[in-house]
């Protein structure tokens, strides 16, 4: 899977902005070493995982010293396994070093993000809901987190507040109800998909009427879900979400609901154990 050539520019200011945080005015460390000393790295992890991540790890080392050589024996979205060989880097030791913790932090949180998001992929596969992610991301790495999330398999909801409507409990009350604000969504940006939160089938309908083009079910229960799919028969897409887990994915699945947006995806990843070593 490759890194959309759309992404290059946030992954490039991603990665200044890293450095810039952990570099400062200098590594005072590495300056301990000769300019002139050489060096070859290899990476590898320490827990079965879905890696993702090769583009920052390759920006990092390019900004840190462009004669850096990296030679990756995976790319994203593979399956690797404990003790696994990621890559190797060769050149100037004190720029490996100086490069080291901001390459590994963007590959550790990435593929830690793929490695749940296959996880919960695998959970459902049998069905044919698509999960989804949410904007409960590390701030300033959404873009980078949300292509994370397709390498293991699952897909994106809207990448920001710019895209795609989602009009929640508070927009339905400030605006005056499920109707007018959906009415006002298609009259400002005609096109873009609607869709709208509910909590009670008096709300389904509304929604329905007024022609939106997705609803978000709110703690439904399972019944009420599978009762909402039958009622909506196709006429728009339904998502489920809220307090939606290990335990209850799977069921939530079975009711039929094309979507299940889980945070869990991006905000609740373990950041993958990687270790760098001179060899």
């Amino acid at each position: 899977m490759s890194v959309q050539s759309s992404l290059y520019t946030i992954i490039k200011k991603n990665v200044r902005a890293a450095l810039e945080e952990d570099i400062g005015s200098g590594d005072i460390t590495a300056s301990l070493i000769s300019s002139k000393t050489t060096a070859t790295a290899q990476v590898i992890t320490r827990q079965d995982a879905i890696i993702c991540g090769t583009a920052w790890v390759d920006e990092t080392f390019r900004q840190v010293d462009p004669d850096l050589s990296i030679d990756w024996q995976v790319k994203d979205g593979d399956s690797v396994t404990t003790n696994q060989v990621l890559f190797t880097c060769t050149g100037s030791a004190s720029s490996l070093l100086t490069a080291e913790r901001t390459a590994l932090n963007f590959m550790q949180t990435l593929s830690g993000t793929a490695t749940i998001s296959k996880h919960y992929a695998d959970m459902v596969k049998e069905t044919k809901v698509k999960l989804l992610d949410t904007r409960k991301t590390l701030p300033g790495l959404r873009a980078a987190q949300k292509y994370a999330v397709t390498c293991g398999g699952c897909h994106n909801h809207r990448i920001g507040l710019f895209d795609a409507f989602l009009i929640k409990e508070n927009h339905i009350m400030a605006c005056g109800g499920i109707a007018a604000a959906i009415n006002a969504a298609h009259k400002i940006a005609p096109g873009k998909k609607v869709e709208v939160e509910v909590e009670t089938f008096a709300q389904l309908e509304e929604a329905i009427d007024a022609n939106a083009d997705i609803v978000m079910l709110d703690n439904f229960s399972f019944v009420e879900m599978k009762e909402a799919v039958d009622f909506v028969a196709g006429r728009l897409k339904l998502e489920a979400s809220g307090n939606i887990n290990e335990d209850t994915l799977l069921d939530t699945a079975k009711t039929g609901v094309d979507y299940i947006s889980i945070g869990a995806l991006t905000k609740n990843c373990q950041a993958l154990d990687l270790s760098m070593r001179f060899i």
